[in-house]
């Protein structure tokens, strides 16, 4: 076909009708970059030949060598179809434009996922027809759900249940049907979830409404309603499905070009069997049966015993069965000639003569399935006929995201009814979400690429001056002789050295935003407000406050190429330049500032948890590496950078390899300069537990956990007992972070009054920002969970009525600690009951100092030990600080409060840090490592290197399932984070490339059950290990292995201080 001119795509973006905006979702290697290959093809990008092999939308180079994508790309492609103005018209010619985004499946890039399918209205899910519903197909499906998208369902790779598993047709189409009801278990318990969610809130909404009413015949009119709410709720999922039978199902295989939809092969078989295209679509699929005498359609129960195949078995795998049996089946898969020659005759197909001498048979499959079932024409067809058009889309999707984005009820009526209804024109507000920021070196922007056709007289002058320069260096280069060298540095001049260096320049790195135009029209020199994703309607003006940005350019996303354009009308996906310093990663563009609508503020994106530290080679070049982290940042959706108080700079980013490909970057355009990268560092918690085998306490007299601590002036005692949390309250309080997050802003505004600690206490709580949590609970009905949490369980007799004596949650006043107060007088101020304790923190002139006035700094000091745990330094959870006493000694002299207060502050917070370090360690002290889900698909042949390589990783099997029908097993696992660096290519190794592991974050585990500093001092152990215990201990070697990477003392055998106190072994 030939090449689509950027004019045409640009005149078709005016038709909003015409225009589809997919992307294309799966799991990892199921085919993604081939299938849009295939597309590519029709548009003259690429030779339909090396469609499915050149993977064009892998435009980097790390791509092509990993043969997997990391970035998400977009094109737009053009499609003409013939199509029936009415049903009794003669069909016309009718063109599209469809914007194609072509997304990554490796769970380190998911946040590109969510920024791709943000900007389009379909989705195109492919499923691989072997490996079935893998972990990141659910991922995907849960995103087309939550982003409202509809989805159309590919079956890729069938060629595999041919020649992998040599599968008969009958055995496929089980195959297949159970595959398509694992993607539909997928989407209904989507649905589940949402349906009760609805019918609870429904339910305390018709509570109210019957306890508020009093008359009987209301209370039935009500009961009436909730069962006509359950019959209409029922009746709507049935369009959730996919069906081969409602098209929003496609068989194909990417890599031999194939594929097609029931209805393709209804419309062959229409006159040949002569039942109508529409009952035909219906039977094709599904439990129907042709009767080869009266050619009529049966169901299962008219069989009468029968051994009759289904029709779907009979009239259409077994033709594509034929098809591979006659190219590449037969004997040593060189095909069947005769059955190739029948089957070219009656689909009326001829191979061209230089391809049936061909020797490569797989040249000869694709031939006669190009012809005959095009993958191209099976696939936009459907996407044209099944998938919304902008304005379809928006008036579905926009009003349930507008309702969602921070301030929705302030957003302006003009905007949103300019979104939702889908206007065009000049004078209608602007807006346009930019999802990312894509860098693109200067040399490949339109306007400094060289245009085709006639060169000016000045090109082509300056063209042969290089090309001359260039020649003369290379036979300069060429001759070696002493006479040569010496004329050579004769003629040299240093004015030549100037021009070599001024043509190596630097190419300098632009970025443009990847962006969707909901509404009004976009043209280049327009100004627009950029609002931030953590902006809100209900105050525009705050902090920060958006910026005007200027459009400089506006260009046409082309793969690896882009094309100019002067302006964009709604429904388009683009890219977009002069946002550079005003947007970070996300944003949206707005044409006004009152009631603008924020669209970033719902992003789904992963967070980071691999952190590296970062050096250059060159110390010279900080400030180069420090310019390109910032740029590197802006243009990864997923990677962030911090300077750590020691003054390294760490790099976070979701995985070993979105690391690797990071580092890349780095060096190689953004900064440009040799960098040198630490050992990953991993985030662990500390944490205590009651284990079987502990220490006597410390204290008997007060009990275990107690601590008794008396500051160095002995002015004041406290007395403070820590206790390990019950495991549930621990997961809830991890779970809520954004309900006490609430609760502590809310009880701030409510209170109005400045406290010591105010301004750091507003740092603290934004700085865990992004932690999920949805929409959250309600403060009662955290406070009603957390007594429920605290009172059920193991050991709940010690937790009856603390929920009202809770004074503050920790570290970062959200954590998972909590600190209790039990004195007699409740001095501190609690958190569930605020407004109790007036401003106590500071003394009046001529008032005693008393306990109340140091509360503040207990609970400072607690915030301080919960941040750093005693074992290394890093955050605690799962423990519970009562404060049982304190009391401050009366002064003689003469000193006023204040001044003693001021004394006192330092002294405290070290003594109270000081007692809840040592009631922690008077527990048996537990490391919890950060732990990695890994699901791996392995056949049964490497299954034992699989369970190799992960034992001598720290993994543990959860599950393991076999595939119905495959060779394949699906293990479930957990591994250690701190254990999976080049775990992945170690299990390819191992395994020769056969399994490949999915590693997603799942938070952190007690992995290892072993105290740190534990020693044999029962008669048992030290009689089986001996006083030196010479079993490792793997917790502390973690431990240790943190310490040293902070700079702490690390102590036990094996650390020699000097060389001189080491014993000799004769000795």
């Amino acid at each position: 076909m030939p090449v689509v001119t950027p004019e045409k795509l640009a005149a078709l973006q005016q038709h909003a009708d015409d225009i589809r905006n997919i992307c294309i979702l799966a799991h990892v290697d199921h085919g993604k970059t081939s299938l849009t290959d295939a597309l590519l093809a029709t548009n003259g990008i690429i030779s339909p030949k090396l469609a499915g092999k050149i993977r064009y939308l892998d435009s980097r180079p790390d791509e092509q060598i990993r043969g997997i994508t990391m970035e998400s790309s977009a094109i737009s492609l053009y499609f003409s179809m013939l199509r029936r103005p009415a049903p009794d018209a003669a069909p016309v010619p009718k063109e599209y434009l469809i914007n194609l985004i072509d997304s990554p499946g490796h769970i380190d890039f998911s946040s590109e996922v969510s920024t791709a399918s943000r900007l389009c209205d379909g989705a195109v899910v492919l499923v691989d027809a072997v490996e079935g519903v893998c972990s990141q197909t659910v991922t995907v499906l849960r995103q087309t759900w939550t982003e409202k998208l509809k989805p159309l369902l590919v079956i890729n790779k069938i060629d595999r249940l041919v020649t992998e598993l040599k599968m008969t047709p009958g055995e496929a189409y089980i195959h297949l049907s159970k595959l398509l009801e694992q993607v539909n278990a997928v989407l209904g318990s989507f649905f589940q979830g949402e349906r009760m969610e609805e019918d609870l809130n429904w339910r305390e909404r018709m509570d109210e409404r019957v306890a508020a009413a009093a008359a009987k015949e209301a209370k039935l009119g009500d009961v009436d309603s909730e069962a006509g709410d359950l019959q209409f709720e029922e009746r709507d999922d049935e369009e959730l499905y996919f069906a081969p039978e409602k098209n929003n199902v496609i068989f194909s295989s990417a890599i031999d070009g194939w594929a097609f939809t029931v209805r393709q092969f209804a419309g062959l078989y229409e006159k040949k069997l002569g039942i109508k295209r529409s009952i035909m679509e219906k039977v094709l699929w599904g439990d129907f049966y042709l009767d080869p005498k009266t050619k009529k359609v049966l169901g299962r129960k008219h069989l009468k015993g029968r051994n009759l195949k289904p029709m779907f078995v009979q009239l259409v795998l077994e033709q594509v069965w034929a098809a591979y049996q006659a190219t590449i089946g037969g004997d040593h898969g060189k095909g069947d000639p005769a059955l190739l020659e029948k089957i070219t005759k009656s689909l009326n197909i001829t191979i061209p003569p230089h391809i049936a001498r061909s020797r490569d048979p797989r040249l000869l499959l694709t031939t006669v399935f190009s012809s005959w079932l095009p993958l191209s024409t099976a696939l936009l067809v459907s996407v044209v006929e099944s998938l919304p058009s902008p304005k379809a889309a928006q008036a579905e999707r926009l009003p349930e995201i507008l309702e969602d984005s921070p301030g929705s009820e302030y957003i302006s009526p003009s905007v949103k009814d300019a979104m939702v209804n889908f206007k065009t024109s000049k004078s209608d507000p602007v807006v346009a979400y930019v999802s990312k920021m894509v860098s693109t070196p200067e040399s490949e922007l339109p306007e400094n690429k060289r245009r085709t056709g006639q060169l000016s007289a000045e090109e082509a002058r300056e063209l042969a001056r290089k090309k001359r320069a260039e020649l003369a260096r290379a036979q300069a280069a060429e001759s070696n002789g002493m006479d040569d060298l010496t004329t050579a540095l004769d003629t040299t001049t240093i004015d030549d050295f100037v021009l070599e260096s001024e043509e190596k320049k630097i190419d300098p790195e632009h970025l443009i935003g990847f962006a969707r135009m909901y509404s009004g029209t976009l043209s280049v020199g327009d100004s627009l407000y950029v609002i931030p994703p953590k902006f809100s309607p209900a105050n525009p003006h705050g902090a920060p406050e958006p910026q005007k940005a200027t459009v400089t350019a506006l260009y046409m996303l082309m793969g690896r190429n882009l094309e100019s354009l002067n302006s964009v009308p709604a429904g388009v996906v683009f890219g977009i330049g002069g946002l550079d310093g005003h947007i970070l990663k996300s944003g949206t563009l707005c044409s006004q500032l009152e009631g603008a609508v924020n669209l970033a503020g719902v992003n789904m994106a992963g967070n980071p948890i691999v952190r590296v530290a970062l050096e250059p080679v060159n110390p010279a070049d900080l400030d180069k590496m420090i310019e390109g982290l910032k740029l590197l940042v802006r243009s990864d959706p997923c990677a962030e950078y911090e300077q750590l108080e020691s003054g390294e700079y760490v790099l976070l980013t979701a995985g070993e390899l979105h690391l690797e490909r990071c580092l890349t970057d780095l060096k190689e355009r953004f900064a440009r300069c040799d960098i040198q990268a630490g050992a990953p560092i991993v985030p662990y918690r500390e944490t205590i537990v009651r284990a079987d085998e502990m220490r006597p306490p410390a204290n008997k007299e007060l009990g275990r956990g107690a601590v008794v601590g008396v500051t160095n002036s002995r002015q004041v005692s406290i007395k403070i007992r820590v206790r390990p949390l019950p495991a549930n309250v621990t997961e809830f309080l991890l779970k809520n972070t954004t309900a006490i997050k609430r609760l502590y802003s809310e009880r701030k505004a409510a209170e109005k009054t400045g406290q010591e600690d105010d301004a750091d206490g507003n740092h603290e709580i934004e700085a865990d920002e992004d932690v999920p949590g949805g929409k959250g609970l309600s403060i009662d009905d955290l406070k009603k969970e957390l007594q429920a949490n605290l009172e059920s369980g193991k050991g709940r007799e010690g937790w009856k009525g603390v929920i009202d004596k809770i004074s503050a949650f920790g570290p970062r006043r959200t954590g998972p600690n909590l600190l209790i107060d039990a004195t007699k007088d409740g001095y501190f101020p609690k958190v569930f009951t605020p407004g109790k304790q007036d401003n106590v923190t500071s003394p009046k002139a001529d008032e005693a100092l008393h306990a109340a006035h140091l509360c503040d700094k207990v609970i400072y000091a607690f915030q301080l030990a919960m941040n750093q745990g005693p074992l290394c330094n890093e955050p605690v959870q799962g423990v519970a600080v009562i404060v049982e006493d304190l009391t401050v000694a009366p002064e003689d002299e003469e000193t006023s409060a204040r001044d003693r207060l001021g004394r006192l502050t330092g002294e405290v917070i070290k003594t109270v840090q000081q007692c809840i370090r040592q009631g922690f360690l008077d527990w048996s002290p537990r490391l919890m490592l950060a732990m990695y889900s890994c699901e791996i698909q392995a056949s049964t042949e490497v299954l034992g290197r699989v369970y190799e390589v992960l034992t001598r990783r720290r993994g543990r099997v959860l599950s393991e399932q076999m595939k119905e029908g495959t060779p394949f097993f699906t293990i479930q696992s957990m591994i250690p984070v701190a254990e999976s660096f080049g775990f992945a290519d170690e299990m390819r190794k191992r395994t020769s490339g056969a399994a490949q592991p999915q590693l997603i974050f799942a938070g952190f585990e007690v992995l290892v059950d072993e105290d740190p500093f534990w020693q044999p001092f029962t008669e048992d152990d030290l009689e089986d290990l001996g006083e030196l215990a010479d079993r490792e201990n793997v917790a502390k070697r973690y431990m240790d292995g943190v310490r040293r990477r902070k700079g702490l003392l690390v102590e036990g055998r094996g650390e020699r201080v000097a060389a001189e106190k080491q014993k000799t072994l004769k000795r």
